[in-house]
């Protein structure tokens, strides 16, 4: 079992940066895969990034490549999505999630998710 807790988030003005963090109960952490998914109101849940516990490799959507960053600290148990340059259209509700059954951008194969954590991107 993981249990996942989302931190971070909050208003930001167009430009710039939040870092948020997913910390991350259960031992198995360092072989799990990760990742960060966003919803905004009135739209479906979409795929932001993750990286993979088994290749170290880590997949972007296009419209985030370039300005978010996802990294991880296994000593913590903590994941992080670092956000620069931040845009209106990034506003959302943020989540990680963790251990897909299938491709990693795929919502429906994640076993664990934590709560989500609001930001809000003023223009």
């Amino acid at each position: 079992q993981v249990q996942l807790v989302e931190s971070g988030g909050g208003l930001v003005q167009a430009g710039g940066s939040l870092r948020l963090s997913c910390a991350a109960s259960g031992s198995t952490f360092s072989r799990t895969t990760m990742a960060w998914f966003r919803q905004a109101p009135g739209k479906e849940r979409e795929w932001v990034g993750g990286r993979s516990w088994s290749t170290g490799d880590t997949y972007y959507r296009n419209n985030v490549k370039g300005r978010f960053i996802i990294s991880r600290d296994n000593a913590k148990n903590t994941v992080y999505l670092q956000m620069n340059s931040l845009k209106p259209e990034d506003t959302a509700l943020y989540y990680c999630a963790a251990d897909p059954q299938g491709a990693i951008s795929d919502p429906s194969g994640y076993k664990y998710w934590g709560q989500g954590t609001q930001v809000t991107v003023s223009s």
